[in-house]
């Protein structure tokens, strides 16, 4: 790796001095570069570098100008002025007063480098890796995670707007490829309809020609790919990002009969999950929890909660909108075992769970997982006296069910349910259930009692759970689940976590790695500050109820 020459790994006196004068206080950067020194080093990321070729920025000041960017959510022309005329920025970095620093474009640079090698995880590791030599993450302690949505940069597109924009734009990429071949192959009336952007044009009103402009759009659009993917094309053209987008929007949207191509209506659409809102953010999805609905993304935080040691992010997992909290939680054990930062307990809300995941998570990773699971649904478990399925003993090895009066099952089958899981279903005898004298407490169905329910061990790990839901010491330990979401709020709120700076998963996600190492920085400098950490706030009249 070809380094700078004006490295200097010790802040210069000069630089010591002026900054100790104007902060006679201290600051958190200086405080940082005392007690931390520069947490990063050149040889953590000499394979990002070429051996020949231009000089480099020192990389670990560029590592650590990147936290402190995201630590002050400053863009990166900002971030660059602040290591020109900031002195306590200069103190942090080990520069000369004099220094001018460098071009903003290095920061984005630097970026790119990360997400090439697939190291957009070093910064947040190497800094954990750190915080954990210095005992200030506790091994097999408490951890909890929690979501949030993040909001993409792109704007909603009615379903006319999308499929437009998304031809236009794979045109356009199309014409900076293979200029002559797409001039020689479109009609004249193309370039006044895809010239401008969609939202540029009145468009109709009247659902007939609203239809009719539609499926002009996706007749086009298929006749472009079909010369596309035709032999003797252009292979690089085959190779374009917007041109597979092009693809999958067109089966998502269209279905052809014969040789006509018409939009796809209710009943004949795709799951929600799989639907794409914007070819400029090829990632994003619509979604929505409880009351809000969003476009965007998701991100889980996972962090520690141990009393005696500060709560620092352990682990960062950025997915699609419409994915379910539930297919996070084995990758989420999985890399904090790689990490050597599993938990004794995990504590999550009943989002994340499952039978299945509950027995998984103990025998896999020795981790108790802490949750209210979801409730039994039926309509016995909603009704005092009823039978529901607590009620009934179930021998798995026998396949063998015995209901509250004693009589077995007839049928026990084995077969997928929701979400291609695993479950078994069970049947009484019609006849045994129409002369129980407590049928009304258990059945309404003339065929007698169906269960269905989920093979073992999740089906005794969700018993379990639910049983211990109940009782005191539960009640109190799930309270230290709240503050996962304090540190969601702070990330969002103070380090602009809510809102993608950039577009696309991958670099979405380096955007989350880098706040949650710029918010663990923060805490850790607080703690070594002494600084309480800050309670829930409570508004003056909530304390009238204590009064």
């Amino acid at each position: 790796m070809t380094l700078h020459p004006k490295y200097i790994a010790d802040v210069p006196e000069e630089t010591r001095q002026i900054a100790k004068a104007a902060f006679r206080k201290g600051n958190r950067y200086m405080q940082m570069r005392d007690e931390l020194g520069t947490l990063f080093k050149d040889e953590q990321f000499i394979d990002l570098f070429p051996k020949v070729g231009q000089l480099a920025e020192t990389p670990w000041r560029l590592a650590l100008v990147t936290i402190m960017q995201f630590a002050e959510n400053l863009t990166d022309r900002q971030a660059a002025d602040a290591v020109r005329g900031r002195i306590d920025w200069k103190y942090a970095l080990s520069m000369e007063l004099s220094d001018a620093g460098f071009d903003f474009s290095v920061l984005s640079e630097f970026r790119t480098r990360l997400l090439k090698q697939g190291a957009e995880g070093r910064l947040f590791e190497i800094m954990l890796v750190g915080f954990q030599e210095r005992e200030l993450l506790k091994a097999r302690g408490k951890q909890r995670s929690d979501s949030t949505q993040i909001l993409t940069q792109v704007r909603e597109l009615n379903r006319l707007e999308f499929v437009g924009e998304t031809l236009r734009a794979a045109l356009n990429e199309v014409a900076s490829v293979a200029p002559d071949w797409l001039q020689a192959l479109v009609s004249p009336d193309w370039f006044p309809r895809y010239s401008r952007p969609f939202s540029d044009y009145r468009l109709p009103t009247k659902e007939a020609e609203r239809l009719a402009l539609g499926e002009q759009i996706g007749q086009d659009g298929l006749f472009l790919l079909n010369a596309i993917y035709v032999s003797g094309s252009p292979t690089e053209l085959r190779q374009i990002p917007q041109v597979e987008f092009l693809r999958r929007a067109w089966v998502l949207q269209f279905y052809q009969e014969g040789d006509d191509l018409h939009w796809r209506g209710s009943g004949n659409l795709p799951p929600g999950e799989r639907i794409l809102i914007s070819p400029y953010d090829p990632d994003a999805r619509r979604s929505h929890k409880n009351q809000t609905t969003w476009m965007g993304y998701k991100v889980h935080l996972t962090e520690s909660c141990d009393v005696d040691r500060p709560h620092l992010i352990t682990h960062v997992e950025t997915t699609l909108a419409t994915e379910a909290d539930n297919s996070v939680v084995e990758t989420i054990h999985a890399a904090l075992e790689q990490k050597n930062c599993l938990p004794q307990q995990h504590i999550v809300d009943s989002g994340y769970v499952s039978g299945a995941i509950l027995a998984a998570s103990q025998e896999r990773y020795g981790i108790d997982l802490l949750t209210p699971p979801r409730p039994d649904p039926s309509w016995q478990a909603q009704t005092p006296g009823a039978f529901d399925l607590s009620h009934f003993q179930i021998d798995f090895p026998r396949q063998q069910v015995t209901c509250p009066q004693g009589h077995l099952n007839r049928s026990w089958l084995q077969r997928t349910g929701n979400r291609n899981t695993p479950v078994i279903q069970v049947q009484f005898s019609a006849k045994v259930c129409q002369r129980c004298t407590f049928r009304e407490r258990c059945t309404t169905n003339l065929q007698g009692r169906s269960l269905t329910f989920i093979p073992e061990p999740g089906f005794s790990a969700l018993q379990a759970a639910r049983q211990r839901q109940q009782t005191a010491e539960f009640k109190q330990a799930y309270q230290q689940r709240a503050g996962v979401e304090g540190t969601i709020s702070q990330a969002s709120a103070s380090l602009g976590m809510r809102f993608a700076r950039y577009i696309g998963l991958s670099k979405v996600h380096l955007q989350h790695l880098m706040t949650a190492a710029a918010l663990n920085l923060l805490r850790v400098l607080d703690w070594l500050a002494d600084k309480p950490r800050a309670s829930t706030p409570t508004s003056s009249f909530a304390r009238l109820a204590s009064a």
